[in-house]
């Protein structure tokens, strides 16, 4: 590895090379060797960066679970247009791509990285938590425009749909479910028209 050669943005190269070995070999082979070799750089340059390696793994979790914000926006800008289960699964989908559900493994499978998670967020799992609050804000949404019954309990509902959610695209080794299977357990969730 090369040593004393400079590293332009070496926080965001570093966790571009974590999600490449957590794609390609998934949690269990995450080490800070196995990401500075992906990265191309001394290990001295994630231990600059960063206090150790499950301070760098929580960075990554929090900063991609931050991003779930962007997604959460255009969910409820999406409030009185399609259908709801139709843009509840289609951000969904989006939302469950290959490297969250990566990350969902990587922090029930790391014990050191669960609690140094739980330092900055007492409650929920990262990503997980973010994906339900996108839900509840939208089906909240929906429900304030009357497409969903005035008695939705949407601080129910949205957890069940991540779960289920979840379930469908958990295994990350596997095919993506089928196009129209989340669609098909929104719409038998959700109360009323759809």
């Amino acid at each position: 590895m090369p040593t004393g050669v400079a590293m332009p943005d070496a926080r965001e190269q570093l966790f571009a090379a974590a999600e490449r070995v957590l794609l390609r070999d998934g949690p269990s082979a995450l080490t800070s060797r196995a990401v500075t070799t992906e990265a191309g750089c001394a290990k001295g340059v994630l231990h600059r960066n960063f206090a150790d390696f499950d301070a760098f793994l929580a960075e990554l979790v929090l900063l991609r679970a931050a991003g779930v914000d962007a997604a959460a926006a255009a969910l409820r800008g999406a409030a009185g247009t399609g259908t709801v289960a139709g843009n509840l699964a289609g951000a969904l989908t989006d939302l469950f791509g290959p490297v969250a559900v990566a990350i969902v493994g990587l922090i029930t499978s790391r014990d050191g990285l669960r609690a140094r998670l739980r330092d900055a967020r007492p409650t929920g799992i990262p990503i997980l938590a973010e994906a339900t609050a996108m839900t509840a804000g939208y089906l909240s949404a929906e429900r304030d425009l009357g497409r969903l019954p005035a008695d939705t309990d949407v601080d129910t509902l949205a957890p069940t749909l991540i779960g289920a959610a979840h379930l469908l695209f958990a295994d990350r080794t596997g095919a993506p479910p089928p196009p129209d299977a989340l669609r098909r357990i929104i719409t038998a969730t959700l109360p009323g028209p759809r």
